[in-house]
């Protein structure tokens, strides 16, 4: 999902979000364009080598946990679908061993620390105050677009109004 051009928040200003788990509690999921400058994976994780994975904000809760998001699928054993070709998490002592071995390249996986959570009814409220646009999620979205370019490219291929608000300045007083 997109946040509206206008949202004030700026934990989701201009963020484009996979919703990874949601039910009647309430719904989780990551940030996929807010890279934490400077960062990468051999800087917040000491028992990983591997250079060039950069890392994102997923979200404001929990900013002391890692997550991942990739397109290993089966290699990667516990790994759960959460959209075609992608997939969440697995075998943290798996992925080390493929990422310290040059296997998985920064095109397959997203680190994230932090996520996005929202409780029961919270995201329903959001939707309703039209917080937030509904987008179907792609390998290609998650994966080949630079973060400072998804949300305007998503909303850009989706057409009609949205490829409208994709052109929104983000302050249209400065217009």
């Amino acid at each position: 999902m997109l946040s509206e051009p206008f949202l004030g928040d700026p934990n989701f200003e201009r963020s484009a979000v996979l919703i990874c788990e949601g039910n009647e509690e309430g719904h989780y999921g990551l940030v996929l364009n807010k890279p934490l400058e400077n960062t990468k994976l051999s800087d917040v994780v000491d028992d990983v080598s591997a250079k060039g994975f950069q890392i994102y904000v997923g979200g404001p809760v929990e900013q002391n946990v890692l997550q991942y998001v990739h397109t290993l699928g089966d290699v990667l054993p516990g790994a759960i679908s959460i959209a075609e070709d992608v997939y969440l998490g697995g075998d943290y002592e798996k992925l080390k061993l493929l990422l310290d071995t040059g296997q998985v390249k920064p095109s397959q996986i997203r680190f994230f620390i932090g996520y996005s959570g929202w409780s029961e009814g919270q995201l329903d409220g959001e939707m309703e105050s039209n917080s937030w646009i509904v987008s179907n999620v792609k390998k290609i979205d998650l994966f080949e677009h630079e973060p400072d370019k998804l949300w305007r490219n998503v909303l850009r291929t989706m057409g009609g109004k949205y490829k409208a608000y994709s052109n929104y300045p983000i302050d249209p007083r400065l217009n």
